[in-house]
């Protein structure tokens, strides 16, 4: 069994990570699920939610995607997020007033796929303030 596993997180703007691993946690639609050496194939879609990589020294990294798709090949993982930033660049308050927005969309939704792509967004944001709070220290909000 391999004791590393590469990881690629994409965004649309940039190559936001590529580094060798030895486990990745990942907010996979039906909930998290880790990625380590030698994992079998596998492609999931992603809910809004945190990365996690551990290093081989246990240190590890955290990053919010919004999301996209997670592919787990014999190459190793590549997430394509729709957004993919680190817990550090976010403010408390673009949080709070990105909230604000995707209710006011929420509201002003009358078709079922506006009110579905409304919702998305705004789970987004609030499993980004969730998930901060339960990451600890790790994540800065």
């Amino acid at each position: 069994m391999a004791d590393t596993v590469k990881v690629e997180i994409v965004s649309p703007e940039k190559l936001v990570l590529s580094d060798m691993v030895t486990s990745v946690t990942v907010p996979g639609v039906e909930g998290y699920f880790t990625i380590m050496g030698d994992h079998g194939a596998l492609m999931s879609v992603l809910k809004p939610g945190f990365v996690t990589v551990h290093g081989e020294k246990d240190a590890s990294r955290t990053y919010y995607v919004r999301g996209g798709f997670a592919e787990v090949t014999e190459n190793g993982l590549t997430v394509l997020a729709e957004e993919a930033r680190t817990g550090a660049d976010f403010e408390i308050e673009e949080v709070k007033s990105a909230i604000l927005a995707a209710e006011e969309e929420l509201k002003k939704a009358e078709i079922p796929e506006a009110k579905n792509l409304a919702q998305a967004t705004l789970d987004g944001w609030n499993n980004l303030l969730v998930d901060a709070q339960h990451m600890g220290p790790t994540v800065q909000l």
